[in-house]
């Protein structure tokens, strides 16, 4: 949940972007778990949130505009809806919308190890214009903490809904000192 609050924070904090939020049972619970945070620390940096069983919300309709649309983290639940086109909540129904309408929709999981079915639902995914973005922490640019672990995820995530940032310096080569 680290990777989500924070960009949620980053987000919120964007000149002219409204982030919306669409909390699951289970969100709520793993926030809780990994978050020194209450629920309002998140939700504070959102233009909206919804429910997940509210599917007349904005984010079900096609016709609602936005630049992109995250699950993060995303579970193995999640990533087989999103695969099969399961829209049975707001969180699955938007994701399946995004596609359709073919915004970007990045898909964060964090799931180890994959077996067989996670592999095949990652590719199905993708196949539908997903985006598979494991939460893989790099090292090649020297983290020294857990947040610049955080912050290298995240401006990945930015990076593929076009939003600029400055979270990590950005690739320029090997060079030798």
């Amino acid at each position: 949940m680290p990777y989500a609050f924070k960009l949620a924070k980053v987000l919120g904090a964007t000149p002219d972007m409204e982030l919306h939020l669409i909390l699951s049972k289970a969100a709520k619970q793993v926030l809780a778990l990994e978050m020194d945070e209450p629920l309002e620390a998140l939700t504070t940096f959102a233009t909206a949130v919804y429910s997940d069983d509210d599917l007349a919300a904005p984010p079900a309709s096609g016709s609602w505009l936005h630049q992109g649309m995250v699950i993060c983290p995303c579970s193995m639940n999640s990533l087989a809806a999103v695969s099969q086109g399961l829209a049975g909540s707001l969180l699955h129904r938007a994701a399946d919308v995004t596609l359709k309408e073919g915004r970007p929709l990045v898909l964060v999981p964090r799931e180890t190890p994959l077996n067989r079915v996670h592999l095949h639902n990652m590719l199905s995914a993708s196949e539908a214009g997903a985006v598979i973005l494991p939460a893989m922490p790099a090292f090649y640019h020297r983290p020294r903490s857990v947040a610049d672990i955080v912050d290298h995820l995240v401006a990945r995530i930015l990076d593929r809904l076009g939003v600029s940032h400055e979270l990590s310096k950005r690739w320029n080569g090997l060079h030798e000192d």
